[in-house]
């Protein structure tokens, strides 16, 4: 498969005027192909968000210090001037965050939210810009779109609002979608649904997602290929189910044993790889 984003030794830092600088990510490297779903999997702290805002130059310039390589389709995407990552981001590369307030307005209705990303990328006439956003609501599962579109966002559920987020996220079509932590808010059943609706989507549109997510279950529903980070760093990576059965650090054996994956019982049952429970 053809690469879509190559990450070399990607170093993250943050200023601190009264210690010294906090290395929140050192030299990570890793690679997502087309159509690809890898995960990124560590305790809170670690250093995920971190890696997943600086690849789209989402951190403040005054307070962090990025350094690497981050190549998008071949193009390197660090240090590159806004206007040229504003037309990357939403567009070619999306994110989704744990918390829809973060990406949601609360004083605009949700379809104009969505018809606003549209516009932004695509230019075209407001009128078509709302019935694309109303279809792409339709898309990502919302009941009675015309509704939900006039609603504002506390008129939602948790639920709902991070579909609307996921419209959003794929309005224009992105060929990488990065997800950090989106089932983090919801309780199980929403969890298992939005997991179920974001694997349809992928396969749909042929996307590839990086999958951010500490629950080794959320992994283990998407991911075919993870990367196992602690203290800032990458220290195994491979295919989910090959990790599962026979990791090499003890550090990745506890994270993905923390909780337990039940073949066959529990609504998110593995997909991306198949899984055993470990032998008692």
């Amino acid at each position: 498969m053809a690469i879509l984003l190559q990450v070399r030794n990607l170093t993250v830092q943050y200023d601190s005027q009264a210690h010294e600088p906090l290395t929140a990510a050192r030299d990570v490297s890793f690679e997502v192909a087309a159509g690809e779903t890898v995960g990124l999997m560590g305790e809170s702290g670690c250093g995920k968000s971190s890696v997943a805002l600086a690849l789209l130059a989402l951190l403040p310039t005054k307070a962090a210090n990025v350094s690497g390589s981050v190549q998008f389709e071949g193009s390197e995407l660090l240090n590159r001037d806004e206007r040229t990552l504003q037309k990357v981001r939403g567009a070619a590369i999306s994110i989704i965050y744990q918390e829809p307030g973060i990406a949601l307005s609360p004083v605009m209705q949700v379809g104009q939210q969505v018809a606003e990303i549209i516009h932004a990328h695509r230019g075209q006439a407001w009128k078509q810009c709302r019935a694309e956003a109303q279809s792409m609501l339709e898309r990502v599962g919302l009941r009675d779109a015309e509704r939900v579109s006039a609603a504002y966002p506390h008129q939602l559920s948790g639920g709902q609002c991070q579909r609307v987020v996921l419209a959003q996220a794929l309005a224009c079509g992105p060929r990488l979608l990065i997800a950090d932590e989106p089932t983090a808010h919801l309780d199980a059943r929403s969890q298992a649904e939005f997991l179920n609706l974001l694997d349809d989507l992928k396969k749909q549109s042929g996307m590839s997602i990086l999958l951010i997510s500490h629950a080794p279950e959320v992994q283990a529903r998407l991911a075919g290929r993870l990367l196992v980070m602690k203290e800032g760093q990458i220290v195994e990576e491979g295919p989910f189910s090959k990790l599962y059965r026979s990791p090499s650090h003890d550090y990745t054996r506890a994270l993905l044993r923390s909780q337990p994956i039940t073949l066959g019982q529990n609504p998110l049952v593995p997909t991306a790889a198949v899984v055993e429970q470990p032998a008692r």
